[in-house]
This record gives C-alpha cells, sequence and structure tokens, in this order.
C-alpha cells in the first residue's frame, strides 16, 4: 500500500487536542515489510478504546529504521485511517536540521495534524544550537509543534530556558514531551511557562506524579496494548481525581515497568500478539527478539495487568 500524493486538508486541532493520553504507536511488520493492515487494525483499537491521540513514527514506531518512504507512508496511512476522529502528531525530528525540514514537511503534506520534534541526538549541540534547530523547524510550519527531551537516548536535553525561549518566540511550539524521567523539571516548565503550554510525560510510570505537579498528560508505549486504561489514568490525574487515579495506577504499576525490561518496542510487540492486537512481534535489527527469561516475565506480567483489569 503506496501513495505519492497528498490527502486531502483536515479540520485543524486547537492546542487543547493535544492533551491527555497519546498512544506511541508500535509500527507493524510482517515478512520484513510494513503491515498496513495491522496498522489500520490498530488506530481503530485505539480509537474505539478512547485514546485522546496517536503518534505515528516515533521511536516506539520504530522510526531509525524505516526508510523515508515508509516513514511518510506511515504518517499519511495513520493519518487516513483515523479519518480525523483523534489528532495524529508525526515525529519527524532528526539530528540532522535538514532532513528534520524534509520530514516535516513531507509529513504536513500528508496531513499530520502536529509534529513531534525529538533533540539532535549523537552530535550533542549546544543549548544555542538547539535553539536554532528548533527555530528553523517552528517557521517551516504553521502546525502545532511538542518538542521531545530524552536525554538518555539523544545525550542531551532541552533546557527548561531554552524550551522558555522558544515558546516565547513561536507560538506554535505548543508542549513539550518530557522524558528524562525528572517530576522537578515537568514542574518548572508549569511553573515558569505560559498556562497554555503543555507538558507531557514521556514514561508511563510518571503519568501521575507529572499530573500531580501541573502536567497533562502522557505520551505512552503501553497504550499500545491497553489504550483504555491508560486514557483513563490520564484523566482522572488531568482531572485533579488523584485518589481513583492512584488505585488505577497500582494496577498498571507493573507492566509500566516490565515493558521496559528490554529495548522498547519489543516487549510491547510481544504482549500484543499474544493479546491479538498485531499478527507479528517483528522487530527490525538491531533490535531482536527477548530473551527466554524476560519473555516469560513479560507475560506473566501482562497475563496479570490484563486479568486485573477485567
Amino acid at each position: 500500500m503506496s501513495s505519492t500524493g497528498s490527502i486531502p486538508s483536515r479540520r485543524p486541532f486547537g492546542p487543547r487536542a493535544f492533551v491527555g493520553a497519546h498512544t506511541a504507536l508500535v509500527t507493524p511488520f510482517l515478512n520484513g515489510a510494513v503491515a498496513w493492515d495491522d496498522l489500520k487494525k490498530l488506530v481503530e483499537f485505539q480509537i474505539n478504546e478512547g485514546i485522546d491521540g496517536l503518534v505515528a513514527v516515533g521511536t516506539t514506531g520504530e522510526s531509525p529504521t524505516l526508510d523515508y518512504d515508509e516513514h511518510i507512508e506511515v504518517i499519511r496511512q495513520t493519518v487516513e485511517f483515523s479519518a480525523g476522529r483523534v489528532p495524529v502528531m508525526a515525529g519527524t525530528g532528526s539530528n540532522a536540521t535538514t532532513e528534520a525540514l524534509d520530514l516535516t514537511k513531507r509529513a504536513d503534506e500528508v496531513g499530520a495534524d502536529a509534529f513531534l520534534l525529538v533533540a539532535p541526538y549523537y552530535n550533542k549541540p549546544s543549548q544555542e544550537g538547539l535553539f536554532r534547530h528548533f527555530a528553523l523547524l517552528a517557521e517551516s510550519t504553521a502546525k502545532p509543534i511538542i518538542l521531545y527531551s530524552i536525554p538518555g537516548r539523544c545525550g542531551i536535553e532541552i533546557t527548561v530556558e531554552t524550551t522558555l525561549r522558544l515558546r516565547q518566540k513561536y507560538p506554535n511550539i505548543i508542549g513539550i514531551k518530557e522524558a528524562g524521567g525528572q517530576v522537578e523539571k515537568a514542574a518548572r516548565l508549569v511553573r515558569e511557562a505560559d498556562s497554555e503550554f503543555i507538558v507531557l510525560s514521556g514514561d508511563d510510570s510518571l503519568t501521575l506524579p507529572f499530573a500531580e505537579v501541573g502536567g497533562q498528560g502522557i505520551i505512552s508505549v503501553a497504550s499500545n496494548l491497553i489504550p483504555g486504561p491508560v486514557a483513563r489514568l490520564a484523566k482522572l490525574a488531568r482531572t485533579k481525581q488523584f485518589a481513583e487515579a492512584k488505585l488505577l495506577h497500582d494496577k498498571l504499576a507493573e507492566i509500566f515497568k516490565t515493558l521496559f525490561v528490554e529495548p522498547n518496542p519489543v516487549p510491547v510487540k510481544h504482549c500484543m500478539v499474544r493479546a491479538g492486537i498485531i499478527q507479528s512481534d517483528e522487530v527490525r535489527l538491531p533490535l531482536c527478539e527477548m530473551s527466554e527469561a524476560n519473555r516469560l516475565l513479560v507475560e506473566k506480567v501482562a497475563d496479570a495487568t490484563l486479568a486485573s483489569l477485567r
């Protein structure tokens, strides 16, 4: 399934559409190729279960091993399958600014509603270099941008100061996915940015702690498997129903942790196959299948979690 044309214009989603729970979609593979039927089934499953939004071709979508045409086609198909029912963020970041600009332009043409832009990785730019990188990207589109700070993968973080500087100059930079595990950093962003700026957790385990300091949602891995409970947790936390949110969080805490016993998305894809969501748990090298011990652990925790939610 492929197409080189753009899709018809969609109604724009306002910034508040990007609060809540958004699934960082896996990219299903079958016999080495993208499994388009599985992707369509996955999008329907997510929307039917009440997820607030979708992220196409983030790290969970194995963006490093998709070629350019696959990258854009996954975004295009996700937009088409979602049919305007929820917003679609496209992962279009790169460690080369020119590449990120090209990916963002192409994703814009195929109908992405917003862009998730990771900090440039490996080349470790200064904060001034980060500012200039994101400034050019913000100037290239009128659509919303979510910054993505994940120092464990990139070797650098997008600091609070750089984030605020970008937000002040570029209003279409509407939020940040903060995946550095720092609740205090999330609290600072909430305190020091304007009230419309959106702080999203990049770690399922921190959805509730982020909400307690003013965070407004999650870009989730676990919601590939359990979108309904993750969406409910995010809503309870965002609406400050913390006692009920904690009860649900406690049911989910072990699966949140266990899905990362091996590199993402290897464990979650395996669980999704067992749950009948996709056909194959294939990943592309250099990722590979789990060890036997971790496979058994993941299966045990997933089965217990799903049973507790029934």
